[in-house]
């Protein structure tokens, strides 16, 4: 099995597992490769150096800071950014569990709610701007909150 770093046309890098090399280019002229974070099919590999197992890594070093004899954790630049878009992917993967879909009824449902018509729940869906002003100028507390395209169907 071939692990590829990889990234899109949006600069999100990500890893992808392939039978060979030649499969990946298989897959990706086929359109088959995916950004998880914006779903885009314009992929490309990253060059990428042969992984050691290490007795520690570089992840696992600490820093000395000038200020203190406490020891600072030290996380590279590269492994910064894919972190905290998993760390996103992830809460939002958890936001979309808890929470109802109630699609383009989102302000009648969320009026209802705030009414007492209907039972308090964690509901989420799809609402025009003028409708979410409407809502907020009613006294209902509105977030909008873009889905990444690659949460709204299961990931292999």
């Amino acid at each position: 099995m071939k692990v590829l770093d990889l990234k899109c046309s949006h600069d999100h890098r990500f890893e992808g597992w392939f039978a060979s090399a030649d499969e990946f280019e298989s897959q990706l002229s086929r359109k088959l490769v995916a950004c998880p974070v914006c779903s885009t099919t314009e992929v490309s590999r990253m060059p990428s150096a042969p992984r050691l197992n290490l007795s520690t890594t570089r992840s696992d070093r600490t820093e000395q800071s000038s200020d203190s004899n406490r020891a600072t954790p030290v996380v590279p630049q590269q492994q910064a950014e894919p972190a905290i878009q998993a760390r996103a992917l992830q809460l939002m993967r958890e936001f979309l569990a808890k929470t109802e879909n109630v699609g383009d009824r989102f302000a009648e449902e969320a009026r209802r709610m705030h009414y007492d018509e209907a039972p308090a729940r964690n509901i989420r869906g799809v609402a025009t701007p003028e409708d979410a002003h409407a809502l907020m100028e009613e006294g209902i507390d509105v977030m909008p909150l873009p889905v990444p395209a690659a949460l709204k169907e299961p990931l292999q």
